[in-house]
């Protein structure tokens, strides 16, 4: 559906903009913010998918392991990494 496809390109710039937050309050340099916030974005495909197999195992693999490897991580590869590190770097 499209709104499940836009939580997967808007959650992690979501995340990421809190793990920027988060690296500004904590006044860490640009490239540790810039680490802190890909890791934040990639929390949407590294855990998500263990976690919804055991809290709701009715739902479908195929639907939650589509969204995080077929959409979110290709846009942090392409788009989301280098939009971070551009990001930081402009707040340093």
């Amino acid at each position: 559906s499209p709104a499940l496809i836009s939580y997967a390109v808007i959650g992690p710039i979501i995340h990421a903009s809190l793990a920027l937050g988060l690296a500004f309050v904590l006044n860490l340099p640009a490239g540790d913010g810039s680490l802190l916030m890909v890791l934040a974005a990639s929390a949407s495909y590294i855990a998500v998918p263990a976690v919804l197999r055991h809290a709701l195992p009715e739902v479908n693999p195929a639907l939650y392991m589509g969204m995080s490897l077929g959409i979110t991580f290709p846009f942090n590869i392409i788009i989301g990494i280098p939009l971070y590190s551009f990001v930081a770097q402009l707040l340093r």
